[in-house]
């Protein structure tokens, strides 16, 4: 019997992952809380794939292997450091498959109004979800990072802080920033995919 089913209330997830690391059955109420919601986000990444799958077994794995090494902190949470790390899965799969050729990967929850320009229309003419994936890759790690927390994470600008180990300022500058390059290396793209 897992503890979580003995206890009231429930423990948070912070609690449990402590849990799981003396006793890795209890790990199973981790993978309940957040398996459909995973599923969820890697499959707006990937679209309709086999690898969705794959993709949350393998993140749950390094968020169990590296349980250890979290630590809460101020402004970031248990789900914030998971989310971090199926985004940085699913991403590494997109890059994997995208090199082996597949095509319709899809990043749907990259919402119209989040591209910069906000030329919708023209991004989804281009192939906006390539589009999105291929100027991603070419920004500035740091900032690119921060995009994605921010818009495929739906992180706060607060949580990025913490995530990022900066101050607020220092996040809501980065994420403009990041949105700054990405509007300028987008367009360029963008005309040559016009052509």
């Amino acid at each position: 019997m897992l503890l979580e089913e003995k206890l009231s209330p429930p423990l948070s997830d912070e609690e449990v992952l402590v849990l799981s690391i003396k006793t890795p059955s209890q790990f199973k109420i981790i993978m309940e809380r957040y398996e459909a919601a995973f599923l969820r986000k890697a499959k707006s990444i990937l679209g309709s794939r086999e690898e969705v799958a794959d993709v949350v077994t393998e993140a749950f794995t390094k968020i169990y292997l590296n349980a250890p090494r979290f630590q809460k902190q101020a402004g970031a949470s248990f789900k914030s450091w998971a989310y971090r790390i199926l985004i940085n899965t699913t991403l590494s799969t997109y890059t994997r498959l995208k090199r082996r050729g597949a095509r319709e990967l899809a990043s749907e929850e990259f919402a119209w109004e989040q591209v910069p320009d906000g030329r919708a229309n023209l991004v989804e003419e281009a192939g906006w979800r390539d589009a999105v994936a291929r100027v991603l890759g070419k920004m500035p790690q740091a900032l690119a990072r921060a995009l994605r927390l921010f818009f495929l994470e739906d992180l706060s600008q607060e949580e990025v802080a913490a995530t990022e180990g900066i101050s607020l300022s220092a996040a809501k500058t980065r994420i403009h920033r990041a949105k700054r390059v990405f509007k300028k290396i987008y367009e360029p793209d963008c005309s040559s995919a016009r052509i």
